[in-house]
């Protein structure tokens, strides 16, 4: 049997080459400000990766996507252990481009912090007189570079991600930029509308493109799990307040109010976390994890 190791070693992710396409591992890591938090969330890299291929086949009429399978005998027979039962999905080989591609439905986070500051979110102007948590007239486009694990991603305008582009792609930097922005708007407002018909707010995401062999840009990486989104209940919701959440904000808040922690948390707060991480996967896919 051949041996593989990760070529890639992302926060929460590993990535292999196996030749014409990749695993793509979601482990049990969680992060959160940056750093990788020392415990691991059992069952959260399957969530995830069980969440993202839900959402892969319900966009896929929309944008391709890298998702060739999950099923582990379309893998190698390395990755048909245990280790890797449910986390693991096989996908296309693509050049990434290099962009997060964010964008807010609501005001919450580093985005109302900076509303209040200066009545804007990375240099967009917004109506006065909103609230924390409230929904912002149209959604957003928010792009930010990729920083390497223990660095800071940073909130960039459209006009400096048509620059980044443009430098590793000439003459391509405006259609890239604008075919982002224009598919991450398209996505989001549909899986918005879904996931609001099943109970669950998504207050804001990330994708990630690439492109194949063939220069169409394909949608990749993760889509819309609690790790890259803020996932709200609907019920209850109400502006004024951070709200109750499905995804990692509530280790973030619990980390908050224990600076002292060295990023190490008690049982509970792992139990609670993986819990609200299934909650929202059957909400949103109507199947029990």
């Amino acid at each position: 049997m051949q041996e593989y190791t990760p070529f890639k070693s992302g926060k929460v992710r590993e990535v292999y080459d196996i030749g014409d396409s990749l695993i793509m591992v979601a482990t049990d890591r969680i992060s959160a400000f940056d750093h990788i938090l020392k415990n691991k969330i059992t069952g959260k890299g399957a969530v995830l990766t069980r969440m993202s291929a839900f959402w892969f086949d319900y966009t896929k009429d929309l944008i391709p996507n890298h998702m060739i399978s999950t099923d582990q005998a379309d893998m190698p027979e390395f990755f048909r252990s245990d280790e890797f039962a449910g986390n693991s999905m096989k996908v296309k080989k693509l050049r990434m481009l290099p962009l997060e591609c964010i964008v807010r439905g609501y005001i919450t986070g580093s985005g109302w912090a900076s509303y209040k500051e200066n009545g804007s979110v990375c240099g967009i102007r917004l109506p006065e007189g909103l609230q924390e948590s409230q929904k912002l007239p149209e959604a957003i486009y928010t792009p930010s570079t990729k920083a390497e694990i223990g660095d800071h991603d940073e909130n960039i305008s459209f006009e400096r991600s048509v620059e980044v582009l443009e430098k590793e792609f000439p003459g391509h930097g405006t259609e890239y930029a604008e075919a982002l922005r224009d598919k991450t708007i398209a996505l989001y407002t549909r899986c918005a509308d879904y996931a609001l018909s099943r109970g669950i707010i998504i207050a804001d995401t990330k994708f990630e493109f690439g492109l194949d062999e063939n220069g169409q840009i394909v949608l990749a990486d993760e889509m819309l799990t609690p790790d890259s989104s803020r996932f709200w209940p609907l019920e209850g919701y109400e502006t004024g307040h951070s709200q109750p959440s499905y995804d990692k904000q509530y280790v973030r808040d619990w980390l908050k109010e224990h600076p002292d922690s060295d990023y190490l948390l008690p049982d509970d707060v792992i139990d609670r976390t993986i819990d609200k991480y299934k909650e929202a996967f059957t909400l949103l896919t109507g199947e029990k994890f």
